[in-house]
């Protein structure tokens, strides 16, 4: 196998983190269907969901957990898409996230720990509700 990746792969891959980033569902959604794992990671170990989640996505979020993406899988620096859209005050992220079975204790810091950390204490409230 190759050390160096086909560029046109990368170019693919790039265009997909960005759809994740700008939140379009749709297109997301179809890439996923035509085989692109939903559980696709950047050199950060972002995932799509992470993407979608941090910048503010939450139909996109929906649709990638629809498809069997990992809610709660971390990036390299431990953090989860829940304390990823916690700490960005994305609340809508927050509950799609949750209604995909997210879990506030993961990752590191937790997203329980973010909100303590910004006194979100609606989101303390929603977490512990669980």
């Amino acid at each position: 196998m190759s050390e160096n990746p086909d560029p046109e792969v990368i170019e693919l891959a790039t265009r997909i983190f960005d759809l994740a980033r700008q939140g379009d569902a749709e297109a997301l959604a179809a890439y996923v269907d035509a085989g692109v794992p939903a559980n696709l990671t950047n050199d950060k170990g972002d995932s799509l969901v992470m993407l979608a989640a941090y910048h503010g996505h939450a139909a996109a979020v929906k649709a990638l957990l629809a498809r069997g993406a990992d809610v709660d899988r971390a990036n390299d620096r431990g953090q989860t898409p829940l304390a990823g859209a916690v700490f960005k005050g994305e609340d809508s992220v927050v509950r799609a996230l949750l209604d995909g079975g997210a879990d506030p204790e993961a990752g590191t810091p937790s997203a329980v720990d973010t909100a303590r950390m910004f006194g979100k204490t609606e989101l303390l409230e929603l977490f512990s509700a669980r």
